[in-house]
């Protein structure tokens, strides 16, 4: 997916494209960067199609609901999904096993950080559901992380969307 096309998406869809767009980037689905959606819904904001806290929180809403399918997936599915999702991935199995045992040792606050850090951030989801980590405090901790890392990227675009906005125009 290319910049453009999400760009025409956004303007196209206005609110629902920034919601489907993250939530497949949250749900780790190949061509959906965080580092590009984010910055663009920002920038969608700066130039005045959505206001700024909207935007946040509904990529806030978006991610959440991201990890939430991912954590039910793993919780209902347990070992047999991961076990699915390590035959079509092998090489992520060390890093599964030790985000398991990470989200067992750590609980909330572990799950808080890993929302900060690329690729652990949607992956941490399904060993926390395996885990069968409390829902509650899976949820309030995702969303902290969640809320932190949006504000960051989103925040990044709507205070550069003018610059990118001469530089382009």
């Amino acid at each position: 997916m290319t910049i453009e096309l999400i760009t025409q998406y956004f303007t196209r869809y206005g609110w629902i494209a920034i919601f489907v767009i993250v939530l497949l980037e949250y749900l780790n689905l190949p061509g959906f960067p965080a580092g590009v959606i984010m910055p663009l819904a920002g920038i969608f904001a700066a130039k005045g199609n959505i206001h700024f806290i909207p935007a946040l929180l509904i990529t806030v809403a978006a991610g959440l609901t991201g990890s939430l399918i991912l954590y039910y997936l793993g919780y209902k599915g347990g070992e047999l999904f991961l076990q699915k999702y390590l035959e079509k991935f092998p090489k992520q199995r060390p890093f599964i096993e030790e985000k398991l045992e990470w989200v067992r040792r750590r609980g909330s606050a572990g799950i808080f950080v890993s929302k900060l850090i690329p690729m652990i951030r949607t992956l941490i989801s399904i060993p926390a559901g395996a885990s069968k980590m409390n829902l509650a405090s899976y949820t309030v901790s995702s969303t902290l992380g969640i809320l932190v890392w949006n504000l960051v990227f989103v925040g990044a675009g709507y205070l550069c969307g003018d610059a990118v906005f001469q530089y382009l125009g």
